[in-house]
């Protein structure tokens, strides 16, 4: 018996019909750099607040958890970073102004600032994902076409916008077929899958570049 293995990548677009698929893809993009730039204004608790309500969002636009959490792990993953370097920042404080006399258990507590950038990077992820998510690669084409009418300009940033989704498709395909070969992680799971994922955007890069030059007139 053979069956079809979903893939779940990142900023994947689903195509479900939610709330915010029917919002116009040219206000999902003018909103998008003033609520981010706000975004990163904010104190950790309003972040926590709008953490939330991004997840609530996310929900309501029909994205199941695990669709959520696969958009976040990278932020996620930073954040683990985050936590292990503060700890450590900590306890060399501590060290400096306690001579190692005692341990206190402060020096596991995230530093603000440290917890601050964790908190906006998975905040500014979520709402990513809730634009490519909920917005096509033609949809996002043509509201930058909107913005920027016949300008080069505007097919450059259309071409990036959908470059990046295609980017995590390419990723998830690449680590599956790694681990059905019997790959184990480690280094080199990381120097054969990165290697064949920058072969394989750089192929699809090139085609990208054949077409838009094909449609500016630029091959004859």
């Amino acid at each position: 018996m053979t069956g079809m293995i979903k893939t779940q990548s990142l900023f994947k677009y689903k195509t479900i019909r939610g709330p915010l698929h029917k919002a116009p893809a040219i206000l999902k993009l003018l909103l998008l750099l003033p609520i981010s730039i706000f975004c990163m204004s904010l104190p950790p608790m309003w972040l926590g607040v709008g953490i939330f309500a991004a997840i609530i969002a996310a929900f309501f636009a029909g994205f199941t958890l695990r669709e959520q959490l696969t958009d976040i792990k990278p932020a996620i993953l930073y954040t683990v970073l985050m936590y292990m370097l503060s700890v450590l920042a900590n306890f060399s404080d501590y060290l400096a102004e306690t001579a190692a006399q005692s341990f206190t258990a402060v020096v596991l507590l995230p530093r603000s600032d440290y917890l601050r950038i964790s908190l906006r990077l998975v905040l500014i992820v979520q709402i990513s994902a809730l634009l490519f998510r909920t917005t096509s690669s033609l949809e996002l084409r043509d509201a930058v076409r909107r913005i920027f009418p016949k300008s080069r300009l505007a097919q450059n940033i259309s071409v990036f916008l959908s470059f990046i989704p295609e980017i995590f498709v390419n990723w998830s395909i690449i680590n599956m077929a790694y681990k059905a070969r019997g790959g184990k992680k480690g280094p080199a799971m990381i120097k054969t899958v990165v290697f064949i994922l920058i072969s394989l955007n750089m192929e699809k890069a090139a085609v990208k570049a054949k077409a838009l030059a094909a449609r500016n007139g630029g091959l004859k």
